[in-house]
């Protein structure tokens, strides 16, 4: 293997290489966790929780009812559209167990999304929630799905508690539009009719398509990456390695807000604490942080994952001191930069400390995290690659950049995607001699860690000089009156391009000015904002990432 980093040695207590060859599939996990937490819980959503034993009853009754009923083959694909609910783990699993091939689908698309999604990916079945039901009804007859299982938020709750939860969801928060699909089953109905008949063992093996989960890539329109159970167990092992120093099998509780039909969550989350027999605590709407909080107040919990922007709301509600972190063994974020003002932040409140770790869909997704034993992780930086995987700069020309040098960020390893499903061109662009070309700049620094700078694509080019929107912000996100902040390129007659800011206010007196002039302190003139806008919120994607490019297309210069 090439050399990965200027490390003088390995993280404590981690490998530098991985070994898989006792996994079969995804689902000897699986398998495995319910071999030996039998008794404990695995998921707990809204108070009610199912034990690994029960998972796997309801596991494998939905893959009888995907088999027998439906007659689903090894390979079909199936869609699942819903948010962290008890039943996406008994959908995903079960669908597994069935050979399927997943095709995770975000809830909050629009109707021409999901058709694009589920006509690219030929998906032929689809779990949905009935909030988002209504779409489907609208694009269904343009897409090859044959059967539906449509779910509600309570569904699996015992009752009346599920009565409860569904008529406040659809009668008083009026959260569910009008639709008809006469021909969908519940997901009590699939389980119901999968408990007649027993599920069929499939031969599933690492070389099979695990998933095809849809990216907007590196570049373009939104793609699968076809990520094969190999990937996936690769990426899960990786992760399990890294943490296996501080993490105890039976013990863990993780918090998992982040949505499972995400890559982040679902191959961390979901697949790494289930190797550790972890307990997953499901939020379904993180967004509402009084109720996240209630949460975590009553809920001990080891580990949390989130994004930056989760982290900053949370801490930035009134009843966040209230919650006990004395449990709390490590919080990982991801997804997008971390910025140092909330990472020093959320130490100074809860005295756990937020380890950054860095990768993309199409690498399963973790390829670098900074290390979380020893005490030399580095704020503002994503660590060092995972066990068995490579990462380099390269510049331009797709050549290695010189030490010290700015350059592409580009990875190698087992946990990199096949490529993009029916896009030999689009995969041609990224995937060069095995390695994955990521579209993020960044540096590494002398002691080997890696450092992001940006996004290529969102690099603002100021009179001939780079500006990064990641320096802007997180010298600006650490104004005590600032709540959130996103930095854009906006059209210059004079310079091509100029800063200009988007912030979020913590404190209503906070002026333009007052910005401007805090930028100074820490930025060089051509990187200074040149304007600033302020916003009640920030277009958000998903998973809490701040949308540059909506801001791009509605900018006023």
């Amino acid at each position: 293997m090439a050399e990965k980093v200027w490390l003088k040695e390995y993280p404590a207590g981690v490998p530098s290489e991985i070994d898989i060859s006792g996994y079969q599939n995804i689902m000897t996990v699986f398998d495995n966790a319910v071999k030996k937490n039998r008794q404990n819980p695995a998921f707990t959503n809204m108070g009610v929780s199912v034990s690994f034993e029960q998972l796997d009853r309801q596991v494998g009754q939905f893959a009888s009812f995907l088999q027998n009923e439906l007659r689903l083959k090894k390979g079909d694909r199936i869609a699942l559209q819903m948010p962290n609910l008890l039943q996406f783990p008994i959908a995903l699993f079960g669908a597994m167990r069935a050979g399927l091939i997943i095709v995770n689908t975000n809830p909050l698309y629009t109707a021409k999304e999901m058709k694009h999604q589920f006509k690219d990916s030929g998906a032929k079945a689809i779990v949905i929630l009935a909030n988002y039901a209504h779409l489907l009804q609208e694009v269904i007859k343009d897409t090859d799905i044959e059967s539906i299982v449509v779910t509600e938020i309570g569904e699996l709750f015992p009752f009346p508690k599920s009565l409860i939860v569904n008529s406040v969801v659809k009668y008083v928060k009026k959260m569910v539009p009008e639709y008809s699909l006469p021909q969908a089953y519940t997901m009590r109905q699939a389980l119901e009719i999968g408990s007649q008949r027993p599920y069929t063992e499939v031969k599933t093996t690492l070389d099979d398509i695990a998933f095809l989960q849809y990216t907007g890539g590196t570049t373009g329109v939104s793609k699968g990456a076809v990520l094969t159970h190999r990937n996936i167990v690769a990426n899960m092992t990786q992760i399990v390695e890294w943490m296996k120093p501080l993490l105890k099998p039976g013990e863990e509780t993780v918090i998992t807000a982040l949505p499972l039909y995400h890559i982040f969550s679902l191959t961390v989350n979901c697949l790494a604490f289930m190797t550790f027999g972890g307990h997953n605590v499901l939020v379904t709407n993180p967004r509402d942080i009084p109720a996240f909080i209630k949460i975590l107040r009553t809920t001990p919990f080891t580990v949390m994952t989130g994004v930056n922007t989760l982290y900053n709301a949370l801490m930035n509600h009134p009843d966040f001191d209230k919650i006990d972190f004395k449990n709390v063994k490590i919080s990982v974020a991801g997804a997008m930069a971390l910025q140092k003002a909330v990472a020093e932040r959320w130490f100074e409140k809860t005295k756990t400390k937020i380890f950054e770790g860095y990768g993309l869909t199409e690498t399963s997704p973790v390829a670098c995290c900074n290390p979380i034993v020893g005490g030399n992780d580095m704020v503002g930086t994503i660590g060092v690659p995972l066990p068995s995987t490579e990462v380099e700069l390269w510049d331009d020309n797709d050549k290695p950049a010189s030490r010290g040098a700015e350059g592409e960020i580009v990875i190698r390893g087992p946990q990199v995607m096949q490529g993009y499903y029916n896009r030999p061109d689009e995969t041609a662009k990224v995937i060069k001699n095995g390695w994955l070309k990521t579209g993020d700049v960044g540096v590494q620094l002398e002691n080997g860690f890696f450092k992001i700078v940006d996004r290529k694509k969102d690099m603002i080019l100021v009179s001939g000089f780079n500006v990064y929107p990641n320096e802007v912000e997180d010298a600006i996100a650490s104004h005590p009156k600032v709540l959130e902040i996103a930095a854009v390129g906006i059209t210059d007659t004079h310079s091509g391009e100029s800063v200009k800011v988007f912030i979020v206010k913590k404190d209503t007196s906070l002026t333009e000015r007052e910005v401007i002039e805090y930028a100074k302190k820490s930025l060089t003139n051509y990187k200074v904002p040149k304007a600033v806008e302020f916003r009640t919120e920030l277009p958000k994607t998903n998973v809490g990432k701040i949308l540059r490019r909506a801001l791009k297309e509605t900018k006023t210069s």
